[in-house]
Order: C-alpha cells, then sequence, then structure tokens
C-alpha cells in the first residue's frame, strides 16, 4: 500500500496537468496579419516583433538583418537557423541621433543619424558588444524636418544620403538641402548627385542598366489631391528635379514658381497618390517571386497624415517596361495596413533576402514583416 499511494500521485499528476493547461492564446498582433491583402499564392508572416520605430534595413553578408530606427538605437535580426523568423532582436547601438539609414559593405555597418554617418566594423562577430563605432562623416545638417537618412551603397561603390528640405516649401538657405549626395566610403569626396529633391527616404538602382531610382514626397498644404508624390528615375547626376518650384513635374509652386520654366526640371518616371508618403522602394531582384514581378518596383507608402480621407499604408508595385526604363502601370500590391479610418500599421522600408522573400518594416507596429510566395 506504501508504494501504491507513493506512485500513484506522480502518474495521474502530468494527466492532470495536461488536462488543465490551457492553450497558447493566439497574440493579438497575428489578428492583424489576416487583414492583410495580397495576390494569390502569397503569405505575410512576421520576421520580427518588438522592434521600436523600425525603419530602413540592410543585410549582412551572414543574413544578418540590421535595423535602422526614428527612435535611438539600432538593432540586429539574426535568423541562424534560417526558418523566416529573427531568432533574437539585439540592440547594438543606444543614444543615437535618430539613426534611420542602415547599409552594410565588407563586414562593416554603416549607420546615418540626422547629422553624421558611423561605421561599425566587423559587426557581425561584435552584435552584443555595444561596439563603438568610427565616425566617417559628421558635417550632415542637424535640422529634423524631413532629416531622416536614407542611405545605400551604390553600383559604383560610393555611398548615397539625401539631405531633405528643411520645410515644407521654401528656398534653403544653403546648397546642401533638397539634394541626393554622394561620398567614398571613407566620408571623403562628397559631391550632390541630384538637385531639387525635396524628401526621399527611399532609392535603388536599377538591375538592368543601374539608374537610380527614388521616391519623393511632395509639399503639403494644397488640397488632398495635389501634388501627388513622385517616383524618379536618374540616369545621370546633375538632374533637378524641380523643389521648390515644380512638384511632380507640373504642379507649380503658388509663390516659389513664378516665372520658372516647368520644362527646366526633370519629370518623374511614374506619378503616384497624393500624399501617400512614399519610402523605402526596392527593385524585386530574387527568384522566388513569378517572372512577372522580377526587376520590378516595390513602394513601401507610410500614409498620408493631413488627408481629409487617408490614403496609402499599402505596398505598391509600379511595373516597368521591358527596358527597364519606362514606368507602366501602378497598382496595389500589398494593402490592409489601413482599415476605414484607422491604421494599425505604416510600411516604410523594404529589403529583398538572399532567400527571394521580401522584408518590411512598419515604425508604428513595431515589427519586420516578411512577404514570401508560396505558389
Amino acid at each position: 500500500m506504501t508504494i501504491k499511494r507513493r506512485f500513484f500521485p506522480l502518474l495521474l499528476a502530468p494527466l492532470v496537468l495536461t488536462a488543465l493547461a490551457p492553450k497558447p492564446a493566439t497574440p493579438a498582433a497575428d489578428v492583424n496579419l489576416s487583414k492583410i491583402k495580397l495576390p494569390a499564392g502569397f503569405t505575410i508572416s512576421y520576421f520580427a516583433q518588438g522592434v521600436k520605430s523600425a525603419r530602413e534595413l540592410a543585410v549582412g553578408p551572414d543574413g544578418t538583418v540590421y535595423v535602422g530606427t526614428k527612435d535611438d538605437k539600432v538593432y540586429a535580426l539574426p535568423d541562424r537557423n534560417k526558418d523566416g523568423r529573427a531568432d533574437e532582436v539585439v540592440t547594438i547601438a543606444t543614444g543615437l541621433n535618430s539613426p534611420n539609414g542602415v547599409a552594410v559593405r565588407n563586414g562593416a555597418l554603416y549607420v546615418a543619424e540626422i547629422n553624421r554617418i558611423l561605421r561599425y566594423d566587423n559587426i557581425a562577430q561584435r552584435l552584443k558588444q555595444k561596439p563603438k563605432p568610427a565616425v566617417v562623416y559628421d558635417k550632415l545638417p542637424n535640422k529634423d524636418w524631413h532629416g531622416y537618412r536614407y542611405i545605400a551603397f551604390g553600383p559604383d561603390g560610393k555611398l548615397y544620403v539625401p539631405v531633405g528640405a528643411p520645410c515644407n516649401s521654401c528656398l534653403p538657405e544653403e546648397p546642401i538641402y533638397a539634394t541626393i549626395n554622394r561620398l567614398n566610403p571613407d566620408g571623403t569626396g562628397l559631391e550632390t548627385f541630384a538637385y531639387g529633391v525635396r524628401n526621399t527616404v527611399g532609392f535603388d538602382w536599377s538591375p538592368q542598366d543601374k539608374a537610380l531610382w527614388f521616391t519623393d514626397n511632395g509639399r503639403d498644404m494644397l488640397g488632398d489631391n495635389l501634388p501627388a508624390d513622385e517616383l524618379n528615375r536618374a540616369p545621370k547626376p546633375g538632374l533637378h528635379f524641380g523643389f521648390p518650384y515644380y512638384f511632380a513635374g507640373d504642379v507649380q509652386d503658388p509663390e516659389l514658381g513664378k516665372g520658372k520654366s516647368v520644362a527646366t526640371y526633370a519629370k518623374p518616371a511614374r506619378k503616384l497618390g497624393p500624399h501617400v508618403a512614399a519610402l523605402g522602394m526596392k527593385f524585386y531582384t530574387g527568384k522566388k517571386f513569378p517572372a512577372q514581378y522580377r526587376n520590378q518596383i516595390f513602394i513601401p507608402e507610410h500614409g498620408s497624415w493631413n488627408r481629409t480621407t487617408k490614403l496609402g499604408y499599402r505596398i505598391s508595385l509600379v511595373r516597368l517596361d521591358a527596358t527597364g526604363k519606362q514606368a507602366q502601370s501602378y497598382e496595389t500590391f500589398a494593402e490592409g495596413w489601413l482599415q476605414g479610418k484607422q491604421a494599425w500599421g505604416r510600411p516604410v522600408c523594404l529589403l529583398v533576402l538572399p532567400d527571394g522573400s521580401l522584408l518590411v518594416s512598419d515604425d508604428q507596429n513595431d515589427a519586420v514583416y516578411r512577404i514570401s510566395y508560396k505558389g
């Protein structure tokens, strides 16, 4: 009897605990993913959550994803087992000045604050060491208005960095405002590549002819429908895209545009929705999406902030012709972050991973999503 009394409860206990244990609850945030509408065959999932104010994305040679923010931190998202979800969220650096921009070159992580560019060498081996960075360039303007820097290395090996206009519409007091610039990886040789660019927070190079394409946000306070945001193509340096005199190729600034000829300025390759806040565009260079999506342009639209009826809060697709030089159509690829008049998320930037999936950052939902094609 002593033996039975001793072992009977132990044998029963696991059965009782199993029966009483509650089933894991579905995270509330996952309910939102079911609201996202995608073309047939595509799925969306979380690559990482709890990435506060997630903005620009970059990937290292080992597959680690780096995330800039409009907060004060930079994150790393390693996916060591390659299961399509980050293993952890690692804080690389804190106390920075809105480190929106991130780019990787030769194993080093470049980070763009509002006023300077930093470099974290050998970053993959020092993720959790809070490494001290080298200062690459520290002469960028320190004004917050349109101050988020998006950076990327071009086919020419130079680091491109924009400087947005310090206003809604004005004649900037310094020539560096409203431009896209480039410099050598060591911070030398800064030069202006494109002029008249009000506020670009996203650009990429054509995989076909290496021309620079970029989004640009139009000015406010001209009504709900003017001007359109822009998708621009810059096949060579020195072009002027109109700010502050003209917007979207044909909308004259009511004050500053007087006496200016519209023919002077480069026209957009495609007009986008008005005030959609088109940001971190990317050419799809992977091989997992169907052929009709390859070498086409995906654009995250952060969403309008002062439009009577909200617009954007989606990912759009611009299809190009066979030459890759002409935009032929503009359509919605993914939507659902806006539900009625309320938005639960705001797409910011895109990144094509080596496995062919597409990452999307969201600075409202503090997340990075992964869009893949299952067929």
